[in-house]
């Protein structure tokens, strides 16, 4: 079969090409972005890419189009597909239809740690030999793409809260039916087509409620959004995780032994487990791993085995990875676009490096962020940095007004050079940069890394 792919260089569509490409489709698609790293990934599966959305790319006519949840009516190739009347599907749809049918699906939903606590999952199972498929909004770093069939029942899935297609706005989990189900926590996102964190409950009621009675959800004991919930119904048992003293009913608590969360004891039904040590810190990883550790033994690996393996996990691309550590200055990639996300990511930082110097550059582009919704906590969140630099090339009047009387921590630059510039003349060393963002920034990953080089090398 013929499947051409509308918006096929979206991390969760491309993922999705290369599944349908190793189920042995004919797999094409349409892309306004067709650059690397996903350009080259999908040219390197046999895939052929059409830059721009234009009909000639559905001709001849493929046997079925999927099309993505960014593209709406009035895109010329959405016309030309409706107005021939071709058969047409959203990538969810797709996913559930031809890859999850009849496979014991492991979810990991959640505003915050999808992406991580899938790859926690998925290295899990393929330590215990499980050979799982997969398919993750992120690279994971011990693995070479970001999806792939595998040969057993089992299917690891990042399950997003977004939206379907512009024909489909039920939230994408909603089609996958998990058996094992990872329900992170819960917060207003999205605000380009959310109401409200109501309306966002009432989607993770819908996918509860697809969850059976033989399954599991696993959730953290503390969590009001997610009450509100699962008080909407669920016939799932459930399981709560902790860290702490949080709470005495949680089912999997982590006593830490290390205030980074570099180092922590498991414990199961108040039962010591064993002890983790691992390269990640902060406390959102830990409890990432308690999730992934109680969906792992659903599935029938023990803790002590998950744990072993979580020793060994290599991260996921663009979580606090570094990317350059040039004469005493460290700078990493994080991908948090949101108020908790960066204040728990600076916490995890702060615990690990102490006194040292932290710089936070942040590029607050999620459509959330630049509706100005989070405007509110935004400050708050980088209170653990020493020095916040804003970007913001958009030149956005909410951020202008947010930093307007705020502290001498704070600058904001509009240009790429003047923000190098800014950024490198006076640093200290040691020192730690991080960069926050869910987009590339412009490029400035690569001119600051370059800079940095060229003045502390």
């Amino acid at each position: 079969m013929h499947i051409h792919i509308l918006g096929i260089c979206g991390t969760f569509m491309g993922s999705l090409a290369l599944l349908a490409r190793e189920l042995g489709h004919e797999v094409t698609g349409s892309d306004e972005n067709v650059y690397p790293p996903m350009s080259t990934q999908l040219e390197q599966a046999g895939i052929g890419l059409h830059e721009g959305y234009t009909r000639e790319a559905l001709k001849p006519a493929p046997d079925l189009v999927v099309v993505g949840n960014a593209l709406g009516r009035g895109n010329a190739a959405v016309e030309y597909m409706l107005n021939r009347n071709m058969p047409y599907v959203s990538g969810p749809e797709f996913l559930a239809r031809e890859v999850l049918n009849g496979r014991w699906v492991l979810a990991a939903a959640g505003t915050h740690g999808k992406t991580t606590t899938a790859s926690m999952m998925l290295w899990i199972l393929e330590q215990a030999g499980f050979d799982p498929g997969y398919l993750i909004g992120g690279v994971p770093n011990d693995f070479d793409h970001s999806a792939r069939l595998g040969s057993s029942d089992f299917f690891v899935v990042e399950a997003d809260e977004y939206d379907s297609a512009f024909f489909d706005k039920r939230s994408k989990f909603v089609h996958y039916r998990p058996r094992t189900l990872i329900l992170n926590n819960l917060e207003f996102d999205h605000a380009d087509i959310f109401d409200s964190i109501e309306a966002i409950e009432r989607q993770v009621h819908h996918l509860v409620r697809t969850v059976p009675a033989t399954g599991l959800v696993v959730r953290p004991a503390r969590d009001r959004n997610l009450d509100s919930a699962l008080a909407l119904g669920c016939w799932t048992p459930i399981q709560s995780t902790a860290i702490g003293g949080e709470s005495d009913l949680a089912s999997w608590r982590a006593e830490l032994t290390a205030a980074d969360g570099s180092e922590f004891m498991v414990v199961h039904n108040e039962q010591p487990v064993a002890r983790l040590r691992w390269n990640l810190t902060g406390q959102h990883n830990v409890r990432n791993a308690l999730a992934a550790i109680a969906a792992a033994k659903h599935v029938g690996v023990t803790p002590d085995h998950a744990i072993a393996a979580l020793q060994r996990f290599g991260g996921v691309k663009r979580r606090m990875e570094l990317i350059a550590d040039v004469g005493g200055i460290r700078l990493y990639d994080d991908f948090a676009h949101h108020p908790t996300a960066i204040a728990t990511t600076l916490d995890g930082l702060r615990h690990q490096v102490g006194q040292d110097p932290v710089v936070a550059v942040v590029e607050p582009r999620s459509n959330t962020m630049k509706q100005g919704h989070h405007s509110a906590r935004l400050l708050e969140s980088t209170m653990l940095a020493d020095r916040v630099v804003w970007v913001d090339y958009d030149e956005q009047d909410w951020l202008a007004a947010m930093l307007d009387g705020a502290d001498g921590r704070h600058s904001r630059y509009s240009v790429m050079e003047e923000l190098v510039a800014g950024l490198c003349g006076d640093l200290p060393r040691p020192c730690h940069i991080v960069l926050m963002s869910n987009g590339g920034m412009g490029g400035l990953r690569e001119r600051l890394r370059n800079q940095l080089e060229t003045c502390f090398g």
